[in-house]
């Protein structure tokens, strides 16, 4: 075993989060209340998710119905990073299309059976890919409208579409969320040993399947975040996915902003 869970191990954990939570509170990146509660929720909700997955593994009804929560989940978290109105559901359009077509794919196939214990982290991680994918490119898009609204409409002067003003001005910004994602592929078994990887070969399989599964796990993220990023940069150039005022940051619909503008 790889990490004995025992007093050493819990104590390794709390000195690990309450010095991130320390350099947050020094350097004033964020409260340290959130590094706390995140790292709490983290082991909470492992502990949680590792007794249900055993449950959960034997019947397929179980198993959809759990895939279905990890979704919403992940819904819920992209929408109300994104944006603090009714518009967050719409958070569910880059998740779901960049997940969808990927799992299905790999069940038509028969490259992941329809078991639990197979489908749950692969799944898992693909919602994780295109969570972070729609946060990071919607947040860049909804940011870089703000802040250069004066282009937006310059480009509206000029006889452009709004949606065209929009996406000159937004899509270079959430085109950085792909960063991530292409340098982890990039750099793989050069800087990094990611999970699948490292899981596998803890798990017994030679390093060549190892290696086989990993490469699969990469290509398959950057096809679901390169759809969640193309999809949420959508949904905001048509002023579907927007913000309002009164939450921090200039959010002013563009709906509106298109009514001011003709």
């Amino acid at each position: 075993m790889l990490l004995p869970v025992d007093l050493a191990f819990g104590a390794v954990l709390a000195v690990l989060l309450a010095a991130a939570a320390a350099v947050v509170a020094a350097a004033r990146l964020r409260p340290a209340r959130e590094t706390v509660v995140a790292g709490v929720r983290a082991a909470v909700q492992l502990a949680a998710v590792s007794l249900v997955i055993g449950w959960v593994v034997r019947a397929v009804p179980l198993l959809l119905l759990f895939l279905l929560m990890m979704y919403g989940v992940a819904v819920r978290t992209a929408g109300r990073r994104l944006t603090h109105n009714r518009t967050w559901w719409w958070a569910a359009a880059p998740v779901g299309a960049g997940v969808a077509p990927v799992v299905a794919a790999l069940l038509l196939t028969g490259l992941v059976p329809v078991e639990g214990i197979a489908l749950i982290p692969v799944t898992g991680i693909l919602i994780g890919g295109a969570l972070t994918a729609t946060v990071l490119g919607g947040r860049r898009a909804l940011d870089e409208l703000a802040t250069r609204h004066g282009e937006v409409e310059a480009g509206l002067a000029l006889g452009l579409l709004p949606r065209e003003a929009r996406l000159e001005v937004a899509r270079q910004a959430a085109a950085d969320a792909l960063l991530p994602g292409l340098d982890q592929t990039r750099t793989v078994g050069l800087v990094t040993l990611p999970g699948a990887f490292v899981g596998m070969l803890l798990g017994g399989a030679s390093p060549l399947l190892a290696g086989a599964v990993q490469l699969f796990v990469l290509v398959a993220l950057m096809a679901v975040q390169a759809v969640a990023v193309a999809v949420v940069l959508e949904l905001v150039a048509r002023g579907v996915l927007h913000r309002e005022e009164g939450s921090g940051r200039r959010r002013v619909p563009w709906r509106e902003q298109k009514g001011s503008s003709s």
